[in-house]
């Protein structure tokens, strides 16, 4: 028989002391409690003997359905598998009772799992939980789940225009500035490259490199526009130029490729919006030279090429093949697909950029899952412990969500893979007393936590719905 000390020890996880289930079982708990506990190995326990010993320590009954799925069934329709949590044995869903405190700790793992993904903390969630019946729960928690059946049997989306890995840079924004809207008749790079030729031919260099040009002599009116130039002439910056003509003829053969490459990406960016009620995830990253681009198209092909993907046939954006009539256009166009996404990929690279921090914010505060992809472990662990971005508020629900970040690209896949197919697994520590965090087991993140401060609590939840539990009030009184 287990003593109470003992017990303490084995279900410390589940002791937070911030009312609710989190204070059942603690050194004020009624020994009372504790003498059942310690004999259910060999007095298997009930639902009615379950509810007797939460009263006696002062917490909620709960529903014979919540009983049931909790702790003698492993669900078909969950979120997640229930199955992969710590401890689980097959042979406690052949019961009608809890038969061990392996047991007992195995269903309010799953339910304290379960409050902090859908409710933000343990107390709420089981206050909105215990009383619901079997079928309320199963039709609960099958809302939370991806439709994978109906992912699969989509089929393949209409294919986009192809556009070759070295080309793509030419469908940036700093390259449509450059080439302008008649970028065969000639645009602002052309004209800079013309001036700048003539100051050199005038100087004594007649065969200066386009490097060059674009280097030391832009025109004073287009000096700010120096980085932009170089970045959309980028495939012909080391030819040597011989005469106006053939400045006009390098030009020219870069300007078709520009045409062609927008063309093929602004066709892409009206497929994207075709089929937005169907986006499956939006890949978020920043490029600033014409290597990133061909990086972040080879890593979009890495991810969604990966076997265990392919029979999904997800619809991802790559932001690679996309490009809009303008910058406006672009940002309303991109938090669109943030909206309608699943789920968020976020590609760091050598620098950050407002764009997609934003996007990942975005996306964190709607409540998506979200993951950050790292090259270097470094900086894994930078977004992963110290970017204030990796923990942020779903607006909606007030819940703390964090991004699941990894420096393999291969977890990318891994982690999509698990989302589409509700198999995530994970895992509650309890670093401090009563703070407790919920990882996703893969890569270590924390995807939900709930604090031990209890003034920040209260004021928490006391104060983040007030403003729409005002609008309801006003509303019902209103319908009356």
């Amino acid at each position: 028989m287990k003593t109470k000390d003992q017990i303490l020890k084995e279900f410390s996880l589940f002791s937070v002391p911030a009312g609710g289930i989190g204070n059942w079982l603690t050194e004020e708990t009624k020994s009372d409690v504790f003498e059942r506990l310690g004999r259910i190995d060999e007095e298997p326990l009930s639902a009615v003997q379950l509810n007797q010993l939460l009263v006696l320590g002062h917490e909620a009954p709960t529903s014979d359905g919540f009983f049931r799925y909790y702790w003698l069934t492993v669900p078909e329709r969950h979120p997640y598998r229930v199955q992969d949590l710590p401890g689980f044995l097959k042979e406690w869903t052949e019961s009608e009772y809890i038969v061990s405190l392996e047991h007992l700790k195995w269903g309010l793992y799953r339910l304290y799992v379960d409050a902090l993904l859908y409710f933000g903390n343990v107390r709420s969630g089981f206050r909105k939980l215990r009383n619901l019946s079997f079928d309320e729960l199963n039709q609960f928690y099958n809302s939370k789940r991806f439709d994978t059946e109906a992912i699969v049997r989509r089929g393949p989306a209409i294919p986009h225009k192809s556009i070759s890995k070295d080309d793509r840079y030419l469908i940036s924004e700093m390259a449509c500035k450059s080439y302008g809207d008649s970028p065969l008749e000639g645009g602002d790079l052309q004209t800079a490259l013309l001036s700048a030729y003539k100051a050199h031919s005038a100087a004594g260099n007649p065969t200066p490199t386009i490097r060059k040009l674009l280097e030391q002599s832009v025109p004073a009116g287009m000096a700010t526009r120096q980085t932009e130039f170089l970045f959309s002439a980028d495939e012909v910056l080391d030819e040597q130029i011989s005469s106006e003509d053939d400045l006009k003829s390098k030009y020219g053969g870069i300007a078709k490729k520009f045409t062609a490459a927008r063309d093929a990406a602004l066709a892409n960016t009206r497929y994207y919006l075709s089929m937005l009620s169907d986006l499956d995830v939006y890949v978020a990253t920043s490029m600033r030279n014409r290597q990133d681009f061909r990086n972040m198209a080879d890593t979009c092909d890495k991810i969604f090429t990966e076997s265990s993907l392919k029979k999904l046939n997800l619809r991802y954006f790559d932001p690679t093949l996309s490009a809009a009539g303008g910058h406006e256009d672009k940002g309303l166009i991109e938090c669109l697909m943030v909206k309608c996404a699943k789920l968020l990929v976020y590609c760091a690279g050598a620098k950050e950029s407002y764009g997609k921090d934003a996007e990942a914010a975005m996306a964190l505060s709607l409540g998506k899952p979200v993951i950050f992809y790292c090259d270097e472990a470094q900086r894994s662990r930078f977004y992963r412990d110290v970017h204030p971005l990796s923990r942020l508020i779903e607006f909606e629900t007030g819940i703390a969500v964090g991004a699941m970040v990894t420096d393999r690209i291969q977890d990318v896949s891994e982690l999509i893979c698990r989302l589409f197919e509700n198999r995530m697994i994970y895992e509650m520590d309890q670093p401090k007393p009563g703070y407790l965090r919920l990882k996703e087991k893969l890569t270590g993140s924390v995807v939900r936590l709930q604090t031990n401060d209890p003034l920040l609590t209260e004021t928490f939840w006391n104060h983040y719905h007030s403003d729409r539990d005002k609008q309801r009030r006003a509303k019902a009184s209103v319908e009356v």
